[in-house]
This record gives C-alpha cells, structure tokens and sequence, in this order.
C-alpha cells in the first residue's frame, strides 16, 4: 500500500515538472520570436542610458508591445526583461510588425492544419474496417 503511495508522488511530481517545463519553453519560444519578428521589422534594440530611458523602461510591462507617447511623438516599445533592453521602433516599424505576425500565424495554421488532415485521413480510412468498393 505504501509503495503505491509513493510510487503515485513521484508520478505526480513528474507531471508538474514537466508541465513547468514544457511551460517555460513556450513562454521562452514566444519570446524568442517576438524578438525576432520586432528585429525583421525594424525595431532598434537600445539600452536605457538615461535616467528618464530608465525611469520609462522600468514602468513598461514586461514582455509586450507597448505604445509610448510624449507631444506628437510616438515610439512602440518592447520590454525584454531577460536582456535588459528594450525593442524601439515608430509607426512604419509597428505595422510591419504586425503583418509579419499575421503572416506568421497564417503559415502556423496552415502548417497545424496539414498535420491535423493528415492524421485524420488516416483514422477516417481505417476506422470503418477494410476498404471496399461498392
């Protein structure tokens, strides 16, 4: 009886590791491909430098695009907390953006989409027996 108890917790601390795990690595690949996808764009990675670039930086969330705007002048900015820098780009930069990500989720749906038709066709077929022709 015991060993099965324990047998069952380890088997339960397991599955919470790798869900952390598995977590993480998703949250780290979204990342990972912001950044990318902000660099394509034309987002200038910067440092902040001056006390108001640090005052401003520490007050952004982190980890999303944000719009920023001080007067008639407005910047889009990227906290990556990890690196400490931050994304920078303007409205041209902004929009490229975001149809690089439309693109990109396009082409991961489509790609979703082929794996998930190939699955099924193959289920579909066999799972009324053998194939006969009537």
């Amino acid at each position: 009886m015991k060993i099965t108890q324990s047998v069952s917790h380890i088997v339960i601390v397991l599955i919470a590791l790798a869900t952390a795990t598995f977590l993480a690595s998703c949250a780290e690949m979204g990342s990972t491909n912001t950044k990318s996808l902000l660099s394509a764009a034309g987002f200038h990675v910067r440092t902040p430098q001056t006390p108001l670039q640090r005052e401003v930086y520490n007050a952004l969330p982190a980890y999303h695009v944000e719009r920023v705007s001080e007067g008639n002048k407005v910047l889009y900015v990227y906290k990556d907390e990890g690196q400490g820098v931050a994304y920078v780009g303007r409205e041209p930069e902004y929009q490229r953006y975001k149809q690089l990500a439309i693109q990109q989720q396009i082409a991961q749906d489509y790609y979703m989409a082929s794996q998930w038709n190939g699955y099924y066709s193959h289920r579909w077929y066999g799972a009324w027996g053998g194939r006969y022709w009537y």
